[in-house]
């Protein structure tokens, strides 16, 4: 596929995809499939990450950040997803989850504490917002923060939390109650060594195996009161900003599942040949091929626009949605498709499209479900009539 999308990328952004690409294909590639079966985390991989300077691509240089922007992380877990979802995951939630709201809502000594060991992957980030009660309906939080003095006491549980066993910090959203009266939903962390903090045990996924993904609870917790990410009366306005934030970078990933899954059926139809010629010469596939195609393209630049917009410090909020929207529920068709093409081999481990079907399906209900992406588009329309 010819690669229009340029129109948005410097030439740092350019050089920044190369390398992240040529990385992928040499370093993530040849583990990915292991990485899967055995449903283990990519430790190598994200130290070999670290090394490159990727666990903070958006943060300031003087956090040990790259200095780059939302874009540049936009691109790296897209290639990064190409070949190996469960790694480019792990950074993705790292970066925009784990470690956003340090950037955007840290104080300096919380800067200089936890995002410059972040942004250089000296330990991980992870987000924990997802409730057993609490999953679309983001409001109904039943963890609660009790100030006692200099301390919060937490009490609660945190469901489906990426990271949450390879982090060094989770940050998660708690009802903050003073003297008695709830003021709000604030974003805490806590280190992850930390008594009254127990760990689940990793869930047993459909895909995104190499991921850790766990349930964390909160048993009698004990934080330091300043260990509160921005205001306690803005804690909730401030996650829903993590949140659209994440939304673009998921979308991205969307995007490199879609562009991996096309990229396979198109050579398996340029190689196989039934009753006397390449499968790509009946119309029925050559359409399949065109609708992927034709889509991924409308894909990029709903995905592109939306970091950029960011970059410039728009309102991208209804942008984002429709990225996610769009990008997740393309990455199905896509990934689906692939496998109908593909016939019987589609159904094979080897040939990593079912791979990527698995990994495909959870982009439509993580970081807000398409459902709620609608409501969120079709708020943002309506405001303006």
């Amino acid at each position: 596929m010819v690669d229009n999308s340029s129109i948005y990328f410097n030439e740092e952004h350019k050089l920044l995809r190369k390398m992240v690409k040529d990385f992928s294909e040499q370093e993530l590639k040849p583990l990915a499939q292991d990485i899967d079966k055995y449903s283990r985390f990519p430790d190598e991989s994200i130290k070999k990450i670290a090394d490159l300077g990727l666990m903070g691509i958006p943060w300031e240089e003087k956090y040990n950040g790259s200095g780059m922007d939302y874009l540049s992380l936009v691109i790296a877990i897209e290639e990064m997803g190409k070949v190996c979802v469960s790694t480019a995951v792990t950074v993705m939630a790292h970066t925009s989850l784990g470690s956003a709201p340090f950037a955007y809502f840290g104080t300096d000594t919380q800067k200089e504490n936890y995002l410059k060991r972040l942004a250089s992957g000296e330990i991980i980030g992870a987000f924990g917002l997802t409730e057993p009660n609490a999953g679309s309906d983001a409001g109904g939080t039943q963890t609660t923060a009790v100030l006692k003095g200099d301390k919060y006491i937490v009490n609660g549980q945190k469901a489906f939390c990426t990271n949450a066993g390879a982090a060094g910090v989770i940050i998660f959203t708690s009802r903050i109650i003073h003297d008695n009266e709830e003021i709000g939903i604030g974003a805490l962390y806590v280190d992850t060594n930390t008594n009254g903090l127990k760990l689940g045990k990793p869930e047993n996924k459909m895909g995104w195996k190499g991921s850790d993904t766990r349930t964390v609870y909160f048993d009698n917790l004990e934080i330091p009161a300043s260990n509160i990410l921005g205001s306690p009366d803005k804690g909730f306005k401030h996650f829903l900003q993590t949140l659209t934030g994440g939304r673009i970078t998921i979308s991205a990933l969307a995007l490199g599942i879609s562009q991996a899954a096309y990229n396979i059926a198109l050579k398996y139809s340029q190689e196989r040949e039934a009753f006397g010629k390449k499968i790509n010469k009946f119309q029925s596939v050559s359409f399949k091929l065109a609708d992927m195609a034709t889509q991924i393209e409308a894909a990029k630049h709903l995905v592109y626009y939306a970091a950029r917009l960011k970059d410039i410090n728009k309102n991208f909020i209804k942008e984002a949605a429709m990225a996610k929207l769009f990008s997740s529920e393309l990455a199905m068709r896509v990934t689906t498709d692939a496998i109908q093409l593909l016939g019987g081999y589609g159904y094979i481990r080897e040939y990593d499209v079912e791979r990527f079907f698995r990994d495909a399906k959870i982009l439509e209900i993580g970081e807000g479900t398409s459902e709620i992406q609608r409501i969120i588009i079709s708020r943002e329309i309506l405001k303006s009539l």
